[in-house]
């Protein structure tokens, strides 16, 4: 580090070693007031769940980036809500576990959550954050028999058709410490358990029912912290027994637990087939076949000119032969743990070959991309998940995307040249914590109460806008060599 830069960021030399012995001692708060400022000039305070010691951590945050890039290096996006639909799922899965803990659970008896009030507060942090809101939201209503009767019933589902091992050492854990796992080994129990084996439909058969009845009775959820982890149990359960659903083929059954759709329940949000096969270097200059599409998407008025937009049909074909050229690392980021990852990555990616089939481009060109993405893999060079770290260090906190630019290999020179892109308050804040400045917000219908300020851009129409407004950030002098 040179003598120029360390007074432009720190202040000296002599302060840059004054700080190297600060690390090697306890500090004082009288010397971290004298060491913050020179860290950065934006913080953000993220609390912690409700069981750690040090209610609130401080991170600087990365400077926000408004100027296009000559080059762009990485892109890093999250899973749910913005390279997929899957946040819904979710939703829906923590909406039972509130009817479960409070007993209300038809529409008749209570609306379900509040767009406005609860959505902010449940989509993007992690797990435990989304239910320590929920519960506390949600106490006054709470009926414990309730409560009690679904946990165990989670509890026992999971451990006989769970997929997932760190879940179940979970599962088992809190048994033991609320004092039930006899449970498991009850004659009852462990009978039904040999029959599930090759099974794709959960049940539990009467016997195992009026067992739960009889340990719910003794079974004690009365401090916050046992509430939330039970309550996690329940939403784990809901959750996973969707996508044991989805991948198991069975339709009927999920229609019959979920709302009425008729849409895939997993499907890439808008743009993202177009955006990761532009990126990756595949579509080249036959991304200008999409020009129309974006054109429908983005503009309101439908009787505003095409030329009025900034992007052309000639500017994206430079784009495409710019990343023909340049292909560049991407990495999905989600605070899912694997197998959520896993099971969704797949059932998506089977739904953008078929929106790949139908696309308007060169037979070659369709023949490599539907081979491509036969496999989420050969799209991702890194995939990081909450399975990764520790359900205390997801979102906000930057341990996730700091990962993912570890393994995708980008020195911290060319973070400026990295596109971080999120849909949710807590994304955002987090891939700013990474380091991350050109950090793009891409809200849904269901964060569009959330904070997004964090970000550099908020671009409501999502990926295409970026693409076609924002010309995926690259600089007018860069394309311009691209353009014929």
């Amino acid at each position: 580090m040179n003598e120029s830069f360390a007074k432009k960021n720190y202040g000296s030399k002599k302060y840059l070693l004054k700080m190297t012995e600060h690390r090697q001692k306890i500090l004082k708060s009288e010397q971290v007031k004298e060491i913050v400022p020179r860290l950065g000039e934006e913080f953000v305070l993220i609390e912690n769940p409700n069981y750690i010691f040090s209610k609130f951590d401080i991170c600087p945050l990365a400077p926000k980036i408004v100027e296009k890039r000559d080059r762009i290096v990485a892109v890093v996006q999250d899973m749910d809500g913005t390279t997929t639909t899957t946040e819904t799922l979710c939703l829906h899965s923590l909406e039972m576990m509130v009817r479960h803990f409070t007993g209300r659970h038809s529409r008749e008896q209570w609306d379900g959550l509040d767009r406005i009030r609860d959505y902010p507060h449940i989509i993007g942090n992690s797990t435990t954050k989304h239910v320590e809101y929920l519960i506390k939201s949600y106490q006054k209503d709470a009926n414990p028999e309730s409560f009690r009767r679904a946990y165990l019933r989670a509890a026992v589902i999971t451990m006989a058709f769970g997929r997932d091992k760190g879940r179940k050492r979970e599962v088992l854990s809190n048994l033991k410490n609320f004092q039930v796992a006899e449970l498991l080994s009850e004659n009852e129990v462990l009978k039904w358990q040999k029959t599930v084996d090759g099974t794709h439909e959960i049940h539990l058969p009467g016997e195992v029912e009026k067992l739960l009845d009889r340990y719910a009775k003794k079974l004690e959820l009365s401090s916050f912290t046992d509430q939330v982890r039970a309550a996690i149990d329940i939403y784990y359960q809901r959750y996973h027994e969707i996508l044991f659903y989805i991948e198991h083929g069975k339709s009927e059954i999920l229609r019959s637990i979920l709302p009425e759709d008729d849409r895939n329940l997993i499907e890439p949000m808008s743009g993202v087939a177009v955006f990761l096969s532009t990126v990756k270097g595949w579509l080249g200059e036959e991304l200008d076949r999409f020009f129309d599409e974006f054109y429908r998407i983005l503009v309101v008025n439908p009787n505003e000119e095409k030329s009025s937009l900034i992007l052309s049909e000639e500017k994206l074909k430079a784009i495409g032969r710019y990343f023909e050229e340049n292909p560049i690392k991407v990495a999905i980021v989600t605070s899912s743990i694997a197998y959520e990852a896993r099971i969704v990555l797949t059932q998506l990616f089977k739904v953008i070959q078929k929106q790949i089939a139908s696309w308007k481009i060169s037979d070659n060109r369709k023949k490599l991309l539907i081979d491509r993405f036969q496999s989420y893999r050969n799209v991702f060079d890194v995939v990081v998940t909450a399975s990764d770290s520790s359900e205390i260090r997801l979102k906000p906190h930057r341990d996730l995307y700091s990962l993912a630019l570890h393994q995708l290999g980008i020195a911290k020179e060319d973070f400026d040249k990295v596109i971080g892109f999120e849909d949710s308050e807590s994304g955002t804040i987090a891939i700013r914590a990474a380091g991350i400045g050109l950090c793009v917000a891409v809200p849904f219908s269901d964060t569009q109460g959330h904070r997004l300020d964090y970000a550099s851009y908020v671009l409501p129409g999502g990926i295409p806008e970026a693409m076609i407004k924002h010309e995926f950030f690259l600089t007018e002098k860069t394309l311009s060599k691209y353009q014929i």
